[in-house]
């Protein structure tokens, strides 16, 4: 339950930048993907800062962090993790 109130959270955050720059939503489709872009950069820009104030080289930060797919785990992939029930 607790990744559909973030996602909700996230999702009304977005919304109200939406509306403070004026871009309707559904955004036209360029729109859409540039912040598409952001947000996936976005996810892999903080664990690399973490690990950067934690004192660790940008390169070995960047090694770390990325060396993942960058939608995590895929399906099939024998080191994921069991799905999880959902109630």
């Amino acid at each position: 339950m607790k990744p559909y109130l973030i996602s909700l959270a996230a999702g009304l955050l977005i919304g109200a930048i939406y509306s403070l720059l004026d871009v309707k939503s559904p955004a036209p489709p360029m729109i859409a993907l540039v912040g598409l872009l952001g947000i996936l950069l976005g996810e892999q820009v903080m664990p690399i800062a973490r690990r950067v104030i934690d004192g660790q080289p940008i390169r070995t930060a960047i090694a770390g962090t990325c060396s993942g797919t960058v939608l995590g785990r895929l399906p099939g992939d024998p080191a994921a993790p069991p799905p999880r029930d959902v109630a």
